[in-house]
């Protein structure tokens, strides 16, 4: 058995999927769905049973699956907000969540990957290398990026990063984000915006050296990140810590210019002030080097941004499908 949590999100529900694609039906999902939309994410996807986040933490708490025999536990549950401002749920979710896990996982010796971010790189000043060696010096700039360091941190410290997996994802978007409101991607807000308005919104630049709409991301498809995990998966001894990005830095316009081209729009881009809270916590810059995981031999390159964007518009939320569908 397999055991996904976070398992009706963007990432854990593309993980269901590219295990489905594998013919594994053996899982367990995990989640919170309380009143969102995110069961949607669901309905496609062959799994063997679903447990809600409490009631699974209390099972392993009290060793409902001590003898079961698991063969990874893969933990992309967590609040994903950047803009959570209550630190103990984020604790509580971020942190003492993944610790329970990694402590049932390591005690059982149960193949653990579970999801840190690039937010734990802070401004980029570091660079955006994934080298566990180099964690203590990165200053995360907001508490979400900091919750996720504290589990990479701890983790360290208690030399659990020689026996499971960490995945530093950069901006992932595609299929199955739909329910996560005010955090879903840019692509899937340019897609609304253009389809409504005939034009998108992006944030203006407050930095000199980068004009409106010219600050830069490592923007990855769900696709190309459930490849990556699924090869991280093959590998028992992948050990520590792997970005799941690109390794390209691509500007808002770009991501603008192939959604309008996605949707046969001519370009029509609005720049538009940015709240005051977000301007000193704002990554202008974010590229994830990709060396450490090509070194274990992953040769697939990443599909263009403008090919995922198409595929992601055209294929699947203009037709309201999902992964699996």
């Amino acid at each position: 058995m397999y055991i996904v949590t976070g398992a009706a999100g963007l990432i854990g529900s593309g993980v269901v999927w590219g295990l489905n694609q594998r013919g594994i039906e053996d899982i367990l999902l995990v989640d919170h769905l309380g009143q969102s939309d995110k069961w949607k994410n669901l309905r496609a996807l062959r799994y063997s049973d679903y447990e809600e986040k409490d009631d699974f933490r209390e099972l392993i708490l009290h060793g409902a699956f001590d003898d079961t025999r698991i063969e990874a536990i893969i933990h992309m549950g967590a609040c994903s907000a950047t803009t959570e401002r209550d630190a103990t749920y984020l604790i509580d979710n971020n942190f003492n969540y993944t610790q329970e896990l990694a402590g049932f996982a390591s005690a059982h010796g149960i193949r653990f990957i579970y999801a840190s971010s690039c937010a734990t790189y802070g401004d980029g000043s570091l660079g955006y290398y994934d080298n566990e060696d180099e964690l203590e010096r990165l200053r995360p700039m907001n508490m979400y990026g900091y919750s996720k360091h504290m589990f990479d941190l701890w983790a360290r410290r208690k030399g659990l990063l020689k026996e499971i997996t960490g995945l530093k994802f950069s901006n992932v978007y595609g299929c199955n984000e739909l329910h996560k409101g005010d955090m879903r991607s840019v692509v899937c807000r340019a897609y609304e915006q253009i389809s409504a308005e005939g034009k998108m919104r992006l944030f203006k630049s407050y930095r000199p050296e980068y004009a409106d709409g010219e600050q830069k991301r490592d923007f990855i498809y769900i696709k190309d990140a459930v490849d990556m995990i699924m090869f991280l998966l093959d590998k028992p001894d992948s050990h520590g810590i792997y970005n799941i990005g690109s390794g390209r830095a691509e500007t808002w316009n770009e991501l603008a210019a192939a959604a309008f081209a996605a949707l046969d729009k001519k370009i029509n881009i609005e720049y538009i002030d940015m709240p005051d809270h977000l301007r000193d916590r704002y990554q202008y810059y974010t590229k994830a080097e990709m060396t450490k995981l090509r070194s274990l031999g992953y040769e697939r390159e990443v599909t263009s941004l403008k090919d995922a964007v198409s595929d992601y518009i055209r294929n699947y939320i203009s037709q309201e499908k999902y992964l699996g569908d």
